[in-house]
């Protein structure tokens, strides 16, 4: 007969699953993949090495599960920063530049976890997320790209190739600056300033937005 976990071992069974991602976020956040190892990751939530693959069947699979909480969570907050642009009135642009400025300020703030996120080598199941991750900021981005096509706001363009070229040149464009430490108010305008043109004509932006005040945010354009 097979054994059948009670509610009361299944409930902390998963208690300590989350508290060794969250040990394994902030292990990402300090050192990197590299840093991540099982037996790092276990004295960190405070667990025996072996109790770790009760939850995980090697490194590769922690990692994915990993990169998924931690990506999940920025695809988040990007999604609501749309949400906030568009109920605030700004138009498609202004809710590219949404998108734009929050990942890149984001990525900013925890620059070795962006950095793990981005670019880090790491396992092939890694970056096979990484495609999905990339094709989820697509999405959001090709989505305000449609709308203004239908509002003839932009040319007609391919939605979604015009998207991933933003989302592929904004993660390599931010890179360097993640490895050098630099500041949001020296990156984020002119990233911002790069995708709207990437986009096509941009009537609505006003002078001082073009100019480099794309930092006081998506509220400028509309």
């Amino acid at each position: 007969m097979a054994y059948r976990r009670t509610p009361a071992v299944q409930a902390r069974l998963d208690a300590q699953r989350e508290t060794v991602l969250q040990a394994a976020v902030a292990l990402l956040a300090e050192r990197g993949y590299g840093g991540c190892s099982m037996a790092a990751v276990a004295h960190r939530a405070g667990i025996a090495t072996g109790s770790m693959y009760q939850h995980f069947a090697g490194k590769a699979e922690l990692a994915v599960e990993l990169f998924r909480a931690v990506v999940g969570r920025e695809v988040a907050a990007v999604a609501q920063a749309v949400a906030v642009a568009a109920a605030r009135g700004d138009g498609p642009h202004g809710r590219v530049a949404a998108v734009v400025e929050t990942f890149a300020a984001r990525a900013l703030k925890a620059p070795r976890l962006a950095h793990a996120l981005l670019a880090e080598p790491a396992d092939a199941v890694v970056d096979a997320e990484r495609l999905v991750f990339r094709r989820a900021f697509r999405d959001l981005i090709a989505d305000q790209i449609r709308s203004a096509i239908a509002t003839g706001r932009l040319p007609d363009q391919d939605a979604e190739l015009t998207a991933a070229a933003l989302v592929g040149a904004v993660g390599e464009a931010l890179v360097g600056p993640l490895a050098a430490g630099a500041g949001p108010g020296e990156v984020i305008p002119a990233l911002v300033t790069f995708a709207l043109r990437a986009l096509g004509p941009v009537s609505e932006v006003r002078p001082a937005v073009a100019s480099g005040a794309a930092a006081a945010g998506p509220a400028e354009l509309r």
